[in-house]
């Protein structure tokens, strides 16, 4: 799928978080999706997006294994701020998964769990939009270390944007104090980064935030977010 053609001036500096939202809804109006797995900084764009009254549809990846206090922080962001956070779940139920590949899937084999449970119910998500915007941080691993406000994804064919690539954790905690943000409660009981109840464990200090997703293992990434394309906007 070919990226959509936006032009953008390279020379120009990066744009702020708000400046990036106003961006894609002014090109893209009602054809952007925001998806979100209610991390503090999915949260802060949440606030962003509505407070703006910005034309981009908020989805979040219901995979049927995340936190019971995810649940209850996705209710109460929709309350909280007047939105609709659509969820949209695999094909499989876990029950079906495991009959199809076997119990604990997630444990044997995390790659083809993610890439069940959240790339492919995300690429057929976005196959409806042009334009898609993350929470993503370039501090955050080194796959997302090259990542752009704006850029083209080529796995997915769409325009990316990522408001707050250039933000720190300290300073994406400022502005949900600031704003008083709904965040989640595990966030403070050693849980920087909150995926899947099986796959995400707890931080010692002195850890990398991520290190307690898919703890012991290599893998950083869901595979929802590739390293930065090399395709120029056009």
């Amino acid at each position: 799928m070919e990226c959509p053609v936006l032009r953008v001036d390279a020379t120009a500096p990066e744009p702020t978080a708000q400046g990036a939202l106003l961006f894609v809804a002014e090109h893209y109006a009602t054809r952007t999706v925001f998806t979100t797995g209610f991390g503090l900084e999915g949260c802060v764009l949440v606030s962003m997006i509505a407070t703006g009254s910005l034309p981009i549809d908020i989805v979040t990846l219901d995979t049927g294994l995340l936190f019971p206090e995810t649940y209850a922080l996705w209710e109460e962001l929709q309350q909280r701020y007047g939105v609709e956070i659509r969820g949209v779940k695999p094909v499989q139920n876990v029950a079906e998964q495991g009959l199809a590949h076997g119990d604990g899937l997630w444990a044997r084999d995390p790659d083809l769990c993610c890439a069940l449970r959240k790339v492919q119910p995300l690429r057929q998500t976005l196959a409806r939009y042009d334009a898609w915007v993350t929470a993503i941080r370039r501090d955050q691993t080194p796959q997302r270390a090259r990542a752009r406000a704006i850029e083209t994804d080529a796995q997915f064919g769409l325009v990316k944007v990522n408001p707050l690539v250039a933000w720190n954790h300290e300073e994406v905690s400022a502005y949900a104090r600031e704003h008083r943000v709904p965040f989640s409660p595990l966030h403070e009981q050693g849980f920087p980064s909150v995926g899947c109840v099986p796959c995400t464990s707890p931080v010692s200090a002195g850890e990398a935030p991520r290190v307690g997703r898919w703890r012991g293992l290599e893998k950083t990434e869901c595979g929802l977010h590739t390293p930065v394309s090399d395709l120029p906007f056009r």
